[in-house]
């Protein structure tokens, strides 16, 4: 998810450098929502940690 985070803010980053508003306000709202989703399945992650498989 991060790596979609990063990728979508590089796009509304250069978008916004050519003027393309509507792309760059899209593409920071999807990089924002990557980010949250992102972290809370690290946290629940985190959480939970690994299950060992017998």
């Amino acid at each position: 998810m991060f790596n979609w985070a990063l990728i979508f803010l590089i796009v509304a980053i250069v978008a916004g450098l050519f003027g393309i508003s509507g792309v760059a306000g899209t593409a920071s709202h999807i990089a924002w929502i990557c980010f949250v989703v992102g972290l809370i399945v690290a946290a629940f992650t985190f959480i939970t940690g690994r299950k060992k498989l017998n």
